[in-house]
């Protein structure tokens, strides 16, 4: 935190503008060396870019934000030049040579993080707005920057610490002839603080979907139209489709959106008994990847197994042995006339004609837990989710605790360890390892 930071913060390759950014204490020198002077604050000012030798580098806009009020909380300074990588790169070991060093990946989030800018839901949702992939994930981030997320756990976190301050004050003056314990006002208040954890659990599942997705493996037997039915689903040919069982030997994958929750398809060889040593290996990486989906797209030929396809569910279920979850997708159903579906989880359709695809969407985006409102959705990451499972389990704990025996001590202990899962989330409570961790998957200059 004593060295000054600098960084290239604009896209690696040539653009209009290029910016190299400098955060630290001797920002006020560098600016002296680099553009002559020190900037005004936060005025854009037009200058030149010097070499030690006097000669120009560059021409361009400087920008300075004195500490605290700054990105960093320290002095910053912004230079705003043409966007040719020779260029940079020449601007960027100028203020090397300056008494500056390299920043590492996501270290100017880091010192905003530890300079109480931000904290650490919102410094991690900087990184997911530049890696959004959709608009709705692209606005989910912008709440969780905006601090939406941080004030929902806040408000938690101050409903726990309520509770705690009553219940810790009735075990310190136990000579009190009232029992504390007793008062209903505990188990309201318990009761509250689980339905606003479960209300924001389910949120962040919401922004969790739409920064990471869902994988669907589409897995049958040969010949079923697996392959027609993922061209469907990505509206290109991503897979080779003929007439001829097996065609599909190895994996394919792609990346769509539906209502922007990201997916990853992927295309894999018929399962079935075979002789053919490239196509056992398909089967293995078939089985393999259906193992590993968040769910699988079981196609059957409807043509075929019309009349027994719940048997044919039940073969593919039983070798499909590791899966997490499996709809039935009747496929050719165009060639069945009145045929139904009267199970839940199997969707009738056809890849040759679009029937039933935006159903089967649909049953994918209630698989996902997908409610389609948006309405205050915030980007969330699995850590954040894994931090409120383990909120809600210290907080059912010690409301057994309560309801059986009594135990204050125990429930106090419980909401403390509820309240210490929930700062993880906005750093007031973490490890230098999992700082570092999340830090280092940032871009550099950011």
């Amino acid at each position: 935190m004593t060295d000054t930071i600098v960084a290239i913060a604009t896209p690696a390759g040539r653009g209009g503008v290029g910016v190299v950014r400098v955060s630290g204490k001797n920002v006020g020198q560098i600016a002296a060396a680099v553009v002559g002077r020190l900037p005004q604050p936060r005025y854009a000012t037009l200058c030149t870019f010097t070499d030690h030798d006097g000669s120009v580098i560059d021409s361009g806009i400087a920008l300075y934000f004195p500490a605290p009020r700054s990105f960093t909380g320290e002095d910053v300074l912004e230079l705003q030049g043409h966007g040719g990588p020779v260029v940079l790169d020449l601007l960027l070991k100028r203020v090397v040579s300056c008494g500056a060093r390299i920043a590492r990946p996501g270290e100017f989030s880091e010192r905003a993080f530890l300079n109480d800018k931000i904290d650490l839901s919102q410094a991690e949702a900087i990184a997911d707005l530049i890696d959004s992939v959709s608009q709705q994930a692209a606005r989910g981030a912008i709440r969780s920057l905006q601090g939406e997320f941080s004030k929902r756990i806040s408000h938690l976190s101050e409903l726990i610490v309520n509770l705690r301050m009553y219940i810790e004050a009735a075990i310190d003056f136990p000579e009190e002839e009232i029992d504390f314990l007793a008062d209903e006002k505990i188990v309201q208040s318990l009761a509250e603080i689980r339905e606003a954890l479960q209300e924001t659990k389910k949120q962040a599942g919401q922004g969790a979907l739409l920064r990471e997705g869902i994988s669907l493996v589409i897995a049958g037997r040969p010949n079923a139209g697996k392959s027609s039915l993922m061209n469907c689903l990505t509206g290109k040919d991503s897979s080779i489709v003929t007439r001829v069982p097996g065609t599909t030997r190895d994996v394919v994958s792609e990346y769509i959106h539906i209502d922007g929750i990201p997916l990853k398809l992927v295309d894999t060889a018929g399962i079935r008994v075979t002789d053919d040593e490239v196509e056992i290996e398909g089967v293995k990486r078939a089985l393999a990847e259906a193992g590993s989906a968040d769910q699988v797209l079981l196609v059957i030929d409807l043509v075929e197994h019309e009349n027994d396809w719940r048997k044919q569910v039940d073969e593919l279920t039983d070798e499909l042995s590791k899966h997490p979850g499996i709809t039935v997708v009747l496929n050719k159903s165009d060639l069945v006339p009145g045929v139904t579906a009267s199970m839940d989880d199997v969707i009738l359709v056809s890849a040759k004609t679009g029937r039933g695809i935006d159903e089967l969407k649909s049953h994918i985006k209630s698989l996902a837990g997908f409610d389609g409102s948006g309405e205050g959705a915030f980007i969330a990451r699995r850590r954040h989710l894994d931090a409120l499972d383990r909120a809600l389990i210290h907080l059912s704990e010690g409301a057994r605790q309560l309801d059986e025996r009594r135990a204050g001590e125990l429930l106090a202990e419980e909401l403390r360890l509820c309240h210490e899962a929930l700062t993880e989330i906005t750093g007031e409570f973490s490890s230098d390892d999992l700082l570092g961790k999340i830090f280092s998957s940032f871009c550099i200059g950011k």
